[in-house]
């Protein structure tokens, strides 16, 4: 059976809003998609925090990435739980398993340095 939960919305939440590294305003001026330049507008970003009702696309996967300074496949990966699920076994390995040990078990963000970073990548290296 898929395990779901709201990463995507989350990883966003860990970092923008009130009170966090950068308000609604600011990540929608950096949050550019690379690939189409789109943006998404303030109104959807604070749509997501409040854990309103919103479309994943790719263009929001690419623009939600660059905002975050994270790699697109971990946000692909926060994408796919939130909208799909994953199994027990797909959580183990490769984006699903670094974005769990990123957002925490219990729903927590966790604050990713390198060092982090490297840990995780390391771990999925060993599997």
């Amino acid at each position: 059976m898929p395990q779901q939960r709201n990463a995507l919305t989350e990883l966003v939440k860990a970092h923008v809003g009130a009170g966090r590294r950068m308000s609604t305003r600011e990540f929608s001026a950096v949050a550019v998609d690379p690939d189409t330049g789109w943006s998404p507008s303030k109104t959807l970003v604070g749509k997501i925090i409040a854990d309103g009702g919103y479309d994943v696309t790719p263009q929001l996967v690419g623009a939600v990435a660059v905002g975050l300074g994270l790699d697109r496949d971990i946000i692909a990966a926060a994408a796919h739980l939130q909208v799909i699920g994953y199994t027990d076994a797909e959580l183990t390995k490769g984006a699903p398993a670094r974005l769990i040990r990123m957002i925490g078990a219990e729903g927590e963000p966790v604050d990713e340095s390198t060092k982090a970073q490297a840990v995780a990548e390391r771990w999925d290296s060993e599997q």
